[in-house]
């Protein structure tokens, strides 16, 4: 792929929307991934000051916030870091008793889409999602959390695309050689939750090829989570309206 062609592409996708829609620029997650590292470097060629990373730790990782940094200065990127812990823990403390632990974990993508959507409209920008298209495709995200976004615009990269572009576009190595984490929790990383490699599910979304058992759990994946991508569902009493 030409990497050169995809990011001058998405820059100026990325201008024509915003600025078409009367905002100024965006506001995104700066995680510390590769994903939002590349989102990064897009949207600060697009918009300068007017690109804003937010670094928001739940319970973080000392090496997330320095890794979310590292990007932060390798790209000169203007970034606002806001502790979510307290909030989050004071959620939680008024629930009932969890049953469900991924129900506490999409807590946090949630409390972070809050935030972001405020940044957002105080500043006249748009949200800026981090998803690929591996993700995307199997519905690995969090409804109404990291799915809840204004624009996606790596929403068609695979995500070792996505590692071919960062690399062009000069994202520390470090970022680069990480274990990709949605950090829901500690030591969490997504192809242990997910039971395959992103090389392998890659390239079953591109070439359709892959072994029984890992194409059974991609198109299961599709089928359980396609309401991810869908407006609520509607019925419709008129028909005619």
């Amino acid at each position: 792929m030409n990497y050169k062609k995809i990011k001058e592409d998405l820059v100026e996708w990325l201008r024509e929307y915003v600025y078409g829609i009367n905002c100024k620029g965006v506001v995104f997650g700066l995680s510390g991934g590769i994903d939002s590292a590349v989102v990064a470097a897009l949207a600060k060629d697009a918009f300068g000051e007017d690109a804003l990373g937010i670094i928001m730790p739940i319970n973080g990782l000392e090496s997330d916030l320095e890794d979310a940094k590292l990007v932060s200065d390798s790209l000169n990127l203007k970034t606002i870091t806001l502790d979510l812990t307290k909030e989050y823990k004071s959620f939680i403390e008024k629930m009932e008793v969890n049953k469900n632990p991924l129900a506490y974990a999409n807590i946090k993508p949630r409390l972070r889409m809050i935030a972001l959507y405020y940044y957002a409209q105080n500043n006249g920008y748009l949200v800026s999602g981090t998803t690929n298209l591996s993700e995307y495709t199997i519905g690995y995200s969090t409804k109404y959390g990291d799915s809840a976004v204004d624009i996606s615009p790596l929403i068609d990269f695979t995500k070792t695309e996505v590692l071919e572009l960062a690399k062009y576009l000069g994202i520390p190595s470090k970022i680069i050689d990480k274990k990709p984490s949605a950090g829901l929790w500690e030591g969490q990383n997504d192809e242990d939750d997910l039971g395959f490699t992103y090389e392998e599910l890659d390239r079953y979304i591109l070439k359709g090829e892959g072994s029984k058992e890992i194409i059974e759990k991609v198109e299961n994946m599709k089928k359980i989570n396609n309401h991810k991508k869908m407006m609520p569902e509607k019925f419709n009493y008129r028909r005619d309206v």
